[in-house]
């Protein structure tokens, strides 16, 4: 069984910085593009940042010179960096191995004075 655990998140204050982490068991981890997402109270689940198994990443254009997606394929970890938070950024972040049903179990973010 495929097995997606998160951890970090938090409460911060706009301009803030926080860092989630994302550690996957039970799929060929360095073999999938994976991606960030998040989904506010109410609204869809949103992509936020992806790296390639090249390692190139991408970006929403909401987070992009923000946020920083990175990968370490031999501790099987995924991890966005998140900074000058704003409190449109409040949502429940995701990992995912893109096109898969590998899910992490989402980590609540909340940017607020």
């Amino acid at each position: 069984q495929v097995h997606v655990v998160q951890s970090g998140g938090g409460v911060v204050q706009p301009g803030g910085s926080l860092t989630l982490s994302c550690t996957a068991s039970g799929l060929s981890f360095s073999q999938y593009t994976w991606a960030w997402y998040r989904q506010a109270t109410g609204d869809q689940r949103d992509l936020v940042a992806r790296i390639t198994t090249a390692y190139v990443p991408s970006y929403a254009e909401s987070v992009e010179g923000r946020f920083t997606i990175s990968r370490d394929n031999g501790i099987r970890t995924i991890v966005l960096q998140m900074n000058s938070l704003r409190p449109e950024d409040t949502a429940v972040y995701y990992c995912n191995a893109e096109s898969t049903n590998a899910w992490g179990q989402g980590t609540q973010v909340t940017v607020s004075s």
